[in-house]
């Protein structure tokens, strides 16, 4: 079940950065990480922090929870 939720999140992520015209780029720079780290948990190669979904949501201006539904 665990790996579901972060599957979800993974996808939500990625839709909202792209609902907002924003690149991974400009998502990582928002957020004080990198690239690859953008890049990792959308594809599922890691899986964030509380901090990091954190930091995720408030760049993208989108609350905590909406990136679990």
């Amino acid at each position: 079940m665990a790996n579901c939720s972060f599957e979800i999140l993974q996808t939500n992520i990625k839709k909202y950065r792209k609902e907002k015209g924003l690149t991974q780029l400009q998502l990582a720079i928002k957020c004080s990480l990198s690239v690859d780290h953008i890049s990792g948990i959308e594809r599922g190669i890691f899986n964030p922090s509380v901090k990091t979904i954190f930091k995720i949501a408030e760049a993208l201006n989108v609350e905590v929870y909406k990136f679990f539904m």
